[in-house]
């Protein structure tokens, strides 16, 4: 590192009276040290037992494969040396939804190919948008075989499983997560081996794919009314079975609505805690069915159940990656309600990124209708997500015809994809202060007691934001914000030794305190690991530009 460079950084870090004093450049080196090895400690296959461990359901692990797949030889070792019962799914699935997690008897692991990286803790398969960030980091690290074997992993889920799933576990059929497939694709193509060329070979495939995944965004089921815009959907119903780990989680939403009984009312139904048959019945139709979940069981407190509605919201918003918070009112209770900035920024990125790779293809007439599809997106996202008067992008509901008046920092991502106009882009880096604190962004500037509100920073939105501002030209917002949230991490990691999922960025410490909903702070963790590397380079680059100048 040049003199100048840490001259500009160690300048950055003591600036900030929160943080307790600037790292040294063994704390760095520590840190560092932590994330390169964490990737292997991260890793799994279908070749190892650590790989079948399920924390959120208690039960002998059992692993799927694909109808038409034969047996793996080293599926066959694993069955023995991990006592793992190997099955095969009943049929061979087209798109999402062909199999319902119902229809199998045991939960269990889905089947594939490549090694891949887990978020850790709780999560332990492999993730549909934390695999982009993990991506970035496997790139950065040079791990570049295991990261485009993580995007191979999700074309075998788009071809033997219908869609790329919210992790590949049977519970998750039902759903996707945040598209970010395009942007995976990107990385891969655009950084290959030192003295290769990018490969048009796999990007032609790539592509294919690609279009498929698109598909599921496009589909009925994910269109926001008129609008030309998308919404999160979930095709299950009632509750979700990976909540069986935290039996509190639904009876604590119904005593929060409760004690609020103005807010929301119609999320909450009668329904005694042992129903008749009868009881039961009606109960499958205006809550969940007692009978066939566990989870829907315990979910009661004083005669009051979720609504059918609100489980529907709840698995939306799941698809959606932020679980829980209040922007679509209590625990994101009326998410299927709402077109989303940060779905429609990325499927904006994503018929961008089609269209390039057209281009590259020489399919100049793909290209041109993914632009047409780009400009109507864009179009769409000014009309009903640009808030003039507010000067930020906010949702927009679609069943009421009303914007939503909610700060949420998925207001930076259409800088990041390229949808803002400069002025609009300078519009929102005003309101910076809604969500700059001490530590870093938090989500939203909102306490609600919840993981994805205030007080709360989680790294995969910060880089977006973070490098939604440095496309746009706000360099020295970039570098502030990237020393801040950086600090917080290696400040907690020096105390604790861990990366954690999320941080409470206006104390700069990792002991959250969740008041209801999913109240741990899980260890690993993937994305933070992968986003301190990249928020490192934003600083490395701005250290560049100042030495330059």
């Amino acid at each position: 590192m040049s003199r100048t460079r840490a001259l500009f950084i160690f300048l950055l870090f003591a600036s900030l009276p929160a943080i307790a004093q600037a790292p040294t450049a063994a704390d760095r080196a520590q840190i560092r040290d932590y994330i390169h090895k964490s990737w292997d400690t991260l890793s799994r296959s279908m070749y190892d037992c650590k790989s079948l461990v399920d924390p959120k359901v208690h039960q002998i692990p059992v692993l799927y494969l694909p109808a038409d797949l034969a047996t793996p030889p080293a599926v066959e070792t694993m069955r023995t040396s991990c006592n793992v019962d190997v099955r095969h799914l009943p049929r061979v699935i087209h798109s999402i939804g062909e199999v319902r997690p119902s229809e199998l008897p045991v939960e269990g692991l889905l089947y594939l190919p490549n090694r891949y990286v887990v978020p850790g803790g709780r999560f332990n398969e492999m993730y549909g948008w934390d695999s982009y960030f993990i991506l970035l980091g496997l790139e950065h690290d040079g791990r570049r075989d295991l990261a485009k074997g993580m995007v191979e992993n999700f074309f075998f889920e788009i071809a033997n499983y219908g869609a790329i799933l919210n992790a590949n576990r049977t519970y998750y059929f039902t759903r996707s997560q945040p598209p970010f497939l395009s942007s995976m694709i990107r990385e891969v193509y655009e950084q290959p081996a030192p003295g290769d060329q990018p490969d048009n070979q796999w990007l032609a495939r790539a592509y294919g794919y690609a279009q498929r995944d698109y598909a599921l965004w496009i589909s009925p089921e994910h269109r926001a009314g008129t609008t030309g815009l998308a919404h999160y959907e979930d095709l299950g119903e009632g509750p979700v079975p990976e909540q069986a780990d935290d039996s509190s989680y639904y009876p604590d939403i119904i005593r929060w609505l409760l004690a609020h009984p103005n807010d929301h009312p119609e999320y909450l139904v009668l329904g005694a805690a042992h129903p008749t048959s009868a009881e039961a019945t009606e109960l499958a139709r205006t809550s969940c069915d007692v009978t066939a979940s566990h989870v829907c069981a315990l979910a009661v407190v004083d005669g009051h159940r979720l609504s059918a509605a609100f489980y529907r919201s709840d698995r939306a918003m799941r698809e959606s990656g932020f679980d829980p918070s209040f922007r679509f009112g209590p625990f994101s209770g009326s998410t299927v309600e709402f077109a989303d900035v940060g779905l429609n920024s990325l499927l904006y990125k994503y018929e961008r990124d089609m269209a390039d790779f057209a281009t590259i293809l020489g399919r100049s007439d793909e290209a041109a209708t993914w632009t047409r599809r780009a400009t109507a997106r864009r179009a769409a996202i000014d009309k009903y997500l640009w808030n003039q008067n507010a000067g930020l992008y906010t949702d927009y509901n679609f069943v009421t015809g009303k914007r939503s008046s909610y700060h949420f920092l998925t207001t930076f991502y259409p800088l990041w994809a390229g949808a803002a106009t400069p002025t609009q882009a300078a519009a929102v880096r005003s309101h910076l202060d809604l969500f700059e604190q001490g530590g870093g962004l938090q989500t939203s500037d909102v306490l609600s007691g919840v993981q994805w509100d205030a007080p709360y920073g989680w790294a995969p939105i910060t880089w977006l934001a973070v490098s939604g501002l440095d496309r746009n030209g706000f360099h020295d917002d970039a570098a502030r914000i990237a020393v801040k949230f950086n600090a917080t991490i290696l400040d907690n990691f020096l105390r604790d030794g861990t990366i954690r999922e999320k941080y409470n960025v206006a104390s700069g410490s990792a002991n959250v305190k969740v008041a209801t909903g999913y109240k741990s702070n899980v260890v690993g963790f993937g994305w933070t690991n992968a986003v301190y590397l990249q928020l490192e380079g934003i600083l490395s680059k701005q250290a560049t530009s100042h030495t330059a100048h």
